[in-house]
């Protein structure tokens, strides 16, 4: 499953992956415009029309004797998509393993168990209060997907520059955050504050 999403991104199929980028800009672009119940019953009622009218054509092609009139969906209605207890049993694992892993992690934050961390997701939420003041969640949801079809594709073509651009910049801030550090005498007591903090629960554990 993570290959093909991998291939779908990277344009390994160009069909397949266009089908799927244009889809998905229409419907976020409808939902700028439409309730999203009535983007869904539209979809799915345009859908409907083009199985029914295949099905029919189909049919249609039997009276006339130009075929047998089989479903043209029946390999599909042939997928097996019960599942055995054993797969059963173990996506509820996946799934119960998973919620409990962001329980934990939420936990780890929201009740402060490691005093940085909480103040690095406090200054992480700051910053989205003016993000959304700008954007809404469904514009940047498609600034998202135009990035997750168009970033990894540029990135394959143009790789060794992207690399280079990439490093030139990491060690433009590795200097100026050794600047900011040496110029500024509190960084190091912010430093040892954390330390201090985070100090007792390591020795406790």
């Amino acid at each position: 499953m993570g290959s093909k999403v991998v291939d779908l991104l990277h344009w390994k199929d160009a069909k397949t992956s266009g089908v799927v980028f244009t889809c998905l800009m229409v419907s976020l672009l409808s939902l700028l415009h439409f309730s999203i119940v009535s983007v869904a019953a539209h979809v799915a009622l345009l859908l409907l029309c083009g199985t029914i009218s295949l099905r029919v054509y189909r049919k249609v092609l039997q009276a006339v004797h130009r075929g047998d009139g089989a479903n043209p969906f029946q390999a599909y209605l042939d997928v097996d998509l019960t599942l055995t207890q054993e797969q059963t049993e173990r996506l509820s694992q996946q799934i119960a393993s998973r919620v409990v892993s962001a329980a934990i992690q939420l936990r780890h934050f929201f009740l402060v168990e490691d005093l940085v961390d909480s103040l690095k997701l406090a200054l992480l939420f700051y910053i989205l209060t003016f993000v959304g003041a700008v954007f809404n969640g469904l514009t940047l949801l498609i600034l998202g997907v135009i990035g997750v079809f168009t970033v990894p594709l540029l990135y394959r073509q143009h790789q060794a520059q992207i690399d280079q651009y990439v490093g030139l910049v990491t060690n433009q801030l590795s200097h100026i955050k050794a600047k900011i550090r040496a110029k500024i005498p509190g960084t190091g007591a912010l430093a040892s504050v954390a330390a201090a903090v985070s100090g007792p629960k390591a020795k406790a554990e």
